[in-house]
């Protein structure tokens, strides 16, 4: 879900809505380049006076007093322009991590539905590399903000009382560079926006790389998967060095403006000193003032030359921090059951992604009570996570209502709903930390005995003792330096930790050997004798003894009971059972020929 587009230029936006803590340091800012610029201004005026009326005219009391002016003016130019970078850096990159802050806890609110759209490589990008676009568009703004007009200005001004019958010449030479500049930064615009999409694209394939190096190795596919990397590389490569090419062009042309401009003054300056219309510390000060006016013309440009990336950027991050999630909190939601005991309901429930045709699933409706197992079973893309997920409202019903403990999810504060659910997802996922760390997810403040105590239940105990550190030893990011069935038992005994009312085992039992497997499930019986357990499986063998089961066919339910009731009266449940029965005793799977 999007929220209504700003008609506001991104950019512009974000300098607004992140730079108004800080409104007091851009004060000084722009008070100190104030200071710095006018001193700039100063000296050649200062210089011109030394030269007509100190050197030419041999008078050494004026050339001292107007030197020690100039020194005194100087140091305040250095201590002014030392102030004002040293604001502008605070400031900038004060900006950066405010923003960066905020894309981080929006994209936290995101449901998987949001996360999905834009992908976790782009959202990785727009958070470091867009965000260090604008954070050095900032930078070099605070450094320019002021002098660059100002400098224009009073240098256009001061060569114009230096003297007037040069002052033609910068009507001819500003409106040039100034049009170059424009028309070489209006065609980056388009290659910028390319160059961020790129990105986006080998952060996605080193991603999938890194994390599926082992398939990669497995499949032998080194050579497609790095001519695969290498391609999205040149697409990068090849862009950036077209707008390098352009880029290249300002700089080299504005010099050549700058010293034709040079020769131009000195020329025509020379005819006015041989006719006594001017003095050579005018001439100086002019050559000085043009420089000037010149180098601000160039430090405007520098920043136009930003402005096109980092207005990409801003375009993209702003597209983040206009998502809203699909997962709307309600404002005053319940943060205490009505019910002391946690029972799950679904009450017609059906749920479709956006723009998909058909629902993944359609008029669910079952009650899981406490004190008892509810399993979930069917085939691949029958519903089955789809169902589990609604629960803690990683996506959201979009039709009927599912409650726990007699509310509506919808009606819960996230916390007080989360805090009674202890979630064990398909995909065994752990941080990089300790074993410890990855267990207080689940109870930040529990003690070692109940770490111990989970860690014994999820038939975990053993193979944690036998680490080198316990509990301190380290998990790589992602769990990869324990196998599958010891990351999915660890994920077990994090949602164990809290002890939670209800319980969702989504597939987590399946990196399990069988004897490990009825292991776990006795220890549990005690510890969930009270609790809500919703259990989704593949694997019959996990759910046999379940209280209640539930077989889902193309997202709608075709058989609840228990394992012996759906033998009679479920075909597909039986399917489902003759098909693994025959897989074990080492016939062909069906379909096989």
């Amino acid at each position: 879900m999007t929220s209504a587009p700003s008609r506001t230029p991104a950019l512009i936006r974000l300098f607004r809505e992140h730079l108004r803590p800080y409104t007091g340091w851009v004060t000084a800012i722009v008070s100190f380049q104030i200071i710095g610029t006018v001193a700039s201004l100063v000296l050649p005026a200062l210089n011109a006076d030394i030269v007509d009326q100190g050197i030419v005219p041999g008078d050494v009391g004026v050339i001292l007093r107007l030197g020690l002016i100039m020194l005194f003016v100087s140091l305040i130019q250095i201590a002014a322009n030392i102030i004002g970078v040293r604001f502008g850096a605070l400031t900038a990159m004060s900006f950066g991590r405010d923003l960066r802050s905020r894309i981080f806890h929006g994209v936290a609110g995101f449901s998987s539905r949001e996360v999905d759209r834009f992908g976790a490589s782009s959202l990785i990008t727009r958070n470091t590399n867009d965000v260090q676009q604008i954070q050095m568009l900032a930078m070099t703004s605070f450094a320019m903000l002021v002098t660059a007009p100002i400098m224009f200005i009073g240098g256009v001004a001061l060569s114009i009382r230096e003297e007037p019958d040069l002052a033609w010449l910068v009507a001819i030479i500003v409106p040039v560079m100034v049009l170059a500049a424009v028309l070489i930064v209006r065609r980056m615009v388009p290659a910028y926006r390319r160059i961020q999409e790129h990105l986006d694209s080998i952060n996605k394939i080193l991603r999938e790389q890194i994390t599926g190096i082992r398939v990669v190795r497995a499949f032998v596919r080194e050579p497609h998967e790095a001519q695969r990397f290498g391609h999205a590389n040149d697409e990068l490569t090849n862009h950036s060095i077209w707008v390098g090419k352009w880029m290249a062009l300002i700089f080299p042309f504005m010099m050549l403006i700058v010293n034709v401009s040079s020769v131009a003054v000195l020329w025509f300056g020379a005819d006015l000193l041989d006719q006594g219309r001017m003095e050579i510390g005018s001439l100086g000060a002019f050559l000085v003032y043009l420089s000037q006016i010149l180098m601000a013309t160039m430090m405007s440009t520098m920043s136009l030359a930003m402005i096109p990336r980092a207005s990409v950027s801003a375009s993209r991050i702003a597209e983040v921090l206009d998502t809203e999630s699909s997962v709307v909190v309600q404002d005053g939601g319940r943060t205490t059951p009505s019910d002391s005991k946690a029972g799950v309901v679904f009450d017609k429930v059906s749920f479709h992604y956006a723009g998909a045709s058909d629902p993944v699933v359609s008029d669910i409706t079952f009650a899981a009570t406490p004190g008892q197992t509810t399993a979930i079973i069917g085939s691949t893309g029958a519903g089955k996570s789809t169902l589990l997920n609604l629960i803690p409202r990683l996506f959201d019903a979009t039709g009927g209502a599912v409650s726990v403990a007699g509310v509506d999810v919808t009606d819960y504060e996230p916390d007080a709903l989360w805090h009674q659910i202890g979630l064990v997802p398909q995909q065994a996922y752990l941080f990089s930390g300790t074993v410890a760390s990855n267990l207080l997810f689940g109870k930040a403040d529990a003690t070692e005995e109940e770490l111990w105590d989970a860690l014994r239940i999820a038939q975990a105990e053993d193979f944690v003792r036998a680490m080198p550190d316990g509990l301190n030893s380290a998990i790589a990011q992602g769990g990869t330096n324990v196998s599958g069935g010891q990351r999915q038992r660890l994920a077990i005994a994090r949602a164990l930790v809290r002890r939670p009312s209800v319980y969702l085992f989504d597939d987590s039992f399946s990196a399990l050997d069988v004897a490990t497997d009825a292991q776990l499930r006795a220890a549990l019986e005690p510890i969930v004798v009270d609790a809500t357990v919703i259990t989704v499986a593949q694997r019959v063998a996990t759910i046999v003894d379940a209280d209640q089961i539930i077989v889902l066919e193309a997202g709608s339910i075709v058989g609840v009971g228990t394992h012996d009731e759906l033998l009679k009266s479920c075909a597909t449940y039986r399917e489902i059972v003759d098909s693994q029965l025959r897989v074990e005793a080492g016939g062909p799977a069906p379909g096989a020929s």
